[in-house]
């Protein structure tokens, strides 16, 4: 089934989970499309089915509190950052519960955390204004690079590449082979001053990049030129809540949530909105993504919603 206007338009909420107390501040869903992860302030990760519709188990950390959960490509690990007591990035076999590694080095919140599509690298980015580059099978830092602000930052799909979103004014692109030499390309936007980035991501096609902001405005712009194609608003975001803009598996919809519990969908290329849908929300949707596999969507506040 493709994805088309109509086919977006139609789709409604199948499912609602109310196994939080407080927001659901990421998730991430396997490769395969058969399973989600969420991480939340109330310090729960919750595993669900995606074929069967729920949750499968629930495993804390209280500790350290989680937060940006990411599958890694191993079944049943994951990577996550820690939001109490220290920044380190722990490594997590959800199979037995059991940490497998600790990633120290950050020295402020962990605000990017990024896997690599197609082995076992990934990326963080902090407030302490560096983006840092590991390997699952080490806990040293394997680069490190030194930014003049806060940054935001994501692999490609081909795993060759990485954008960090610099002070939220420009795009930097380094080649994971010889990024110590710096960014190959520099995109430089508009400052715009009301609000900052707060995300970033590349289309499956690796032709695009959204930028998610904390007002009332995300941004496409042309992977190869940095050219901004579309500036999409008309959202509710008066409090300056991150929230999180996807693209649709097939690169051709862009989708983010907003304030009031709508979900609006933009298509890429005309830049004309196709749909608002009502996600059923009681708070923020501050989380949104498309299954990689299936034809459904979640998104969440405190709750977990499936369309």
């Amino acid at each position: 089934m493709k994805l088309t206007d109509s086919v977006l338009r139609s789709f409604r909420v199948a499912k609602v989970f109310r196994e939080n107390s407080d927001k659901i501040n990421c998730f991430d869903f396997s490769p395969n499309g058969e399973t989600v992860i969420s991480s939340s302030d109330d310090d729960s990760i919750v595993l669900y089915d995606c074929q069967e519709g729920k949750p499968k188990r629930t495993l804390y950390s209280k500790k350290y509190g989680v937060d940006l959960i990411r599958y890694t490509h191993a079944a049943n690990t994951v990577v996550y950052s820690s939001n109490k007591i220290d920044d380190t990035i722990r490594y997590l076999s959800l199979h037995d519960n059991k940490y497998i590694r600790y990633f120290p080095g950050h020295s402020k919140r962990v605000v990017a955390l990024s896997m690599s599509p197609v082995d076992d690298t990934f990326i963080s980015g902090s407030l302490d204004k560096t983006i840092r580059l590991w390997d699952l099978r080490s806990p040293n830092c394997q680069g490190l690079m030194h930014l003049q602000g806060k940054p935001v930052c994501s692999f490609d799909p081909e795993g060759l590449i990485f954008a960090a979103g610099v002070n939220s004014e420009m795009v930097k692109l380094y080649d994971l082979r010889s990024f110590d030499k710096g960014p190959f390309a520099t995109f430089k936007m508009q400052y715009d001053r009301t609000c900052e980035w707060t995300g970033l991501k590349f289309s499956n096609d690796g032709k695009l990049i959204l930028i998610s902001t904390n007002g009332s405005f995300i941004r496409l712009i042309d992977a190869f030129k940095g050219v901004v194609m579309h500036t999409f608003g008309g959202y509710a975001n008066s409090k300056a809540v991150t929230l999180e803009a996807s693209f649709t598996p097939d690169s051709q919809f862009i989708m983010i949530g907003s304030e009031d519990g709508k979900i609006h969908v933009w298509n890429g290329e005309s830049g004309i909105k196709v749909a608002v849908l009502d996600g059923k929300h009681t708070g923020p949707i501050t989380c949104l993504q498309f299954n990689p596999k299936f034809m459904t969507f979640a998104s969440a506040c405190s709750n977990m919603t499936r369309l």
